[in-house]
């Protein structure tokens, strides 16, 4: 299985999905924005993984290369490959088919409940409610076709699905304990007081229950995707 990841900072990489693709034998190649690497051709990829980042996606003249990185989303829906897109990846998949993305009314950093959508039984299912690890001040409208997967408490929109194997998640089920110190590394000054942030220490103590929670449910997704589930 030949993977391809989208990757926009150093400090957000695939962390707990690494195992289940290595499991798999999946070959993985990246395009790292952030060292200019240039993005392959779609032809003979099995899935496109878009991770997330800081930057918002209509930052185009900051980030020229994020044009480029729509069309090649566009191309990956177009011929049907599956694709899944995490917190940033999620709003470029939506934006690149269409969709706004602007600014949520709360921020949500920290660990917080998602709510599953009552959905089809032909689309990825999720569990009832969810304790999700959120890095994320914007939000999306559904592009055209999209099913609503999962909402949270603010925020409307945090998982939809596209056809068979398109998903966009807007919060992160692949963290681990090392990818979160990562992000709040790098992230300290957006921690605030306020309702849907918590600090570094809460974070920090979340059970590895949970963190082992969110791995198994990423698999699943990552299976259902590829076909392998």
């Amino acid at each position: 299985m030949k993977v391809h990841v989208l990757q926009h900072v150093p400090f957000e990489d695939i962390g707990g999905m690494a195992d289940w693709l290595a499991g798999q034998g999946a070959e993985i190649g990246y395009t790292r924005f952030y060292a200019k690497e240039a993005l392959p051709d779609p032809a003979g990829l099995d899935l496109v993984i878009a991770m997330g980042g800081p930057m918002s996606v209509n930052d185009e003249v900051e980030f020229p290369w994020l044009e480029a990185e729509k069309a090649f989303v566009r191309a990956v829906v177009a011929r049907g490959m599956p694709m899944l897109g995490v917190c940033l990846g999620a709003q470029l998949i939506a934006n690149a088919l269409g969709a706004r993305v602007y600014r949520n009314p709360v921020k949500e950093i920290g660990w917080f409940p998602v709510r599953a959508e009552d959905t089809p039984t032909d689309v990825f299912r999720f569990p009832e409610e969810t304790r999700v690890f959120h890095w994320h001040g914007e939000t999306f409208d559904l592009p055209a076709g999209a099913l609503l997967l999962a909402r949270s408490a603010v925020c409307e929109n945090q998982a939809f699905q596209l056809g068979r194997n398109v998903v966009g998640l807007q919060f992160h089920l692949e963290t681990t304990p090392e990818s979160a110190a990562d992000m709040l590394e790098h992230g300290r000054d957006e921690l605030v007081a306020a309702p849907y942030i918590q600090d570094a220490a809460t974070v920090l103590a979340e059970p590895a229950a949970t963190y082992a929670a969110n791995n198994a449910l990423m698999a699943s997704l990552l299976a259902y995707l590829a076909g392998r589930s």
